[in-house]
């Protein structure tokens, strides 16, 4: 099957090309490196050409509720439009877990996302997802100086591995709309996550934990992105990622 992968450079989308490959299918990367910005739509008709299944893990870095919300709606309404256009029979999205229960602005442009996909003028599926193991080492690289800041959530990580097998295979299974949430082996404080892999890789820096302001911050505090119900649950726990290849990830740039 051929599966066009929209942000195939970023951090999960790496995983769900090479996960395609693994399974037999033929994806098609979609990113601004490869010629094709979903944003304006540009390079989008010819990249979905024969594609059946669209996976869209694209992403923007901001905590700005209005441009979170300009990125996810514009490049998810060319993605749907171009689909259509296309043939696909399957449109699938990376969501987040707690979107409705935090109300961080990049959260916004992700509820929006999703009312789009699911709006039932297509075969779709969306995926809530918790952090994933990698945002331990983003939350290092965004921080300058000897300490490191991070935000005080409790979470149910999962590898960012785990949920791009998982993409692929609801993508070539039928639509099933708002599917159960995706997370991690054990819950755990990314401050915790974040002194472990430290540790792990010998670099000497302080972790300060801080609470966001706000509504959504003692509603991260409290637990809120941790999963509700039944559900996909990795089996790679974060001592397992540390000694893999997928945590040896630890550098002065941020994964995208």
């Amino acid at each position: 099957m051929r599966i066009a992968v929209a942000g195939a450079s970023g951090c999960v989308g790496r995983f769900v090309v090479q996960a395609a490959l693994d399974a037999g299918h033929t994806p098609v990367a979609i990113s601004r490196t490869s010629g094709v910005d979903i944003v304006t739509g540009g390079g989008l008709d010819a990249a979905l050409e024969g594609a059946l299944a669209v996976i869209d893990v694209s992403n923007v870095k901001t905590f700005a509720r209005a441009r979170s919300a300009a990125f996810f709606e514009a490049g998810t309404a060319n993605l749907l439009s171009a689909g259509q256009r296309a043939g696909v029979r399957h449109h699938v999205a990376l969501s987040v877990v707690g979107i409705d229960r935090v109300d961080l602005g990049y959260y916004a442009g992700k509820r929006r996302q999703e009312a789009l996909v699911l709006s039932g003028a297509w075969p779709c599926s969306v995926l809530r997802a918790t952090q994933f193991y990698e945002f331990a080492a983003q939350m290092v690289a965004l921080s300058r100086g000897p300490a490191v800041l991070v935000p005080r959530m409790r979470s149910q990580p999962v590898a960012a591995r785990e949920v791009a097998l998982a993409l692929v295979e609801a993508a070539v299974g039928h639509p099933l709309g708002l599917m159960p949430e995706c997370a991690g082996p054990e819950p755990a404080e990314m401050t915790d996550l974040v002194r472990r892999l430290l540790a792990a890789r010998r670099v000497r820096r302080r972790v300060q934990g801080f609470q966001l302001p706000g509504r959504a911050g003692t509603a991260m505090a409290a637990g809120a992105l941790l999963p509700t119900g039944g559900g996909l649950r990795g089996q790679i726990t974060f001592t397992q990622w540390l000694s893999g290849p997928d945590g040896g990830y630890l550098s002065a740039r941020s994964p995208s």
